[in-house]
């Protein structure tokens, strides 16, 4: 049955609650989709307050998030929010998307600029009748119908941005444009997490903005990805994986550990809740959990 968004999360976590959500992405293949799946049974239990599915680029898994979104709305006690970028798609597309959604039962949308097929450090060049900014997308989520809106945040800055006071301005104009709140790519300080609170705080707009948790599994991997993204891997955290090299099962169990701490340090902190990037994996996010206390 296709009901209403229903209670807001921003509403949620002003009433003292804590968000606890996974983010997972469209399989590539049968064997993807069933560990997909199994992910999601797995994490059910945990009763996250929504899940997210992420959008590929330039549209390329657009089919497959709609689909994907629209069956755990159906199917599960979840929420899903379904991710929508501006890459690659005229404003009609996007509102043939969103008209998609809302027929799948989808309600939550992350609205994102998204990424130049070259990476996020690449020129932007917008798509002939589309958008530019994620504050139009955010817009014309709002105007489509009855969709709360989620948008991106960057603990250390977008990898364009021309300083953290720029980029919280950005922030700033998503919130005032309709987002609710925000979820931050993956960071590894609590302190750059802070500091993007503070920013938005000192410019009057509380938003809830949750921290991305990304576990190290594979340092190699998560250092590329960070110098893409503009993520820095502190050298401290470094030394503690590398400690470990040639033993993955060290490593793994170091880089839990790490997550971990870093979860502990923003809820203490103040932090409204925490956002997993699971890679459509459900084992690690469970162990941050038992460290974590969190009951299912």
């Amino acid at each position: 049955m296709v009901t209403g968004p229903g209670r807001s999360l921003a509403e949620m976590i002003r009433e003292g609650g804590k968000s606890f959500s996974f983010e997972f992405f469209p399989p590539k293949d049968e064997a993807g989709e069933q560990q997909l799946w199994d992910a999601i049974r797995a994490l059910e239990p945990y009763r996250p307050t929504f899940v997210s599915v992420t959008y590929g680029a330039g549209g390329s898994t657009r089919d497959s998030t709609v689909r994907i979104t629209g069956r755990i709305a159906r199917d599960t006690s979840l929420i899903p929010m379904a991710h929508l970028t501006c890459v690659g798609h005229t404003r009609e597309e996007l509102e043939r998307i969103l008209d998609s959604y809302r027929e799948a039962g989808v309600h939550h949308v992350m609205a994102l600029r998204g990424d130049p097929a070259d990476g996020p450090r690449a020129a932007w060049t917008p798509t002939e009748g589309g958008l530019t900014y994620a504050t139009e997308l955010v817009e014309l989520v709002r105007s489509r119908g009855d969709f709360r809106v989620g948008v991106a945040a960057f603990p250390e800055g977008h990898p364009t941005a021309e300083s953290l006071d720029h980029d919280a301005d950005v922030l700033v104009a998503k919130a005032r444009a309709g987002a609710e709140f925000a979820v931050t790519q993956m960071f590894f300080r609590a302190a750059d997490y802070f500091g993007l609170v503070e920013r938005v705080r000192d410019r009057g707009v509380d938003m809830p903005i949750l921290p991305g948790i990304m576990p190290i599994l594979n340092l190699a991997a998560i250092r590329r990805q960070g110098e893409l993204i503009g993520a820095d891997v502190p050298q401290e955290i470094v030394s503690r994986i590398a400690a470990h090299t040639g033993d993955p099962v060290r490593v793994r169990a170091e880089g839990i550990a790490v997550a971990a701490e870093l979860c502990e340090e923003l809820l203490a902190g103040g932090a409204p809740g925490l956002h997993f990037y699971t890679l459509n994996r459900s084992r690690a996010t469970l162990e941050i959990f038992d460290r974590l206390n969190v009951s299912s």
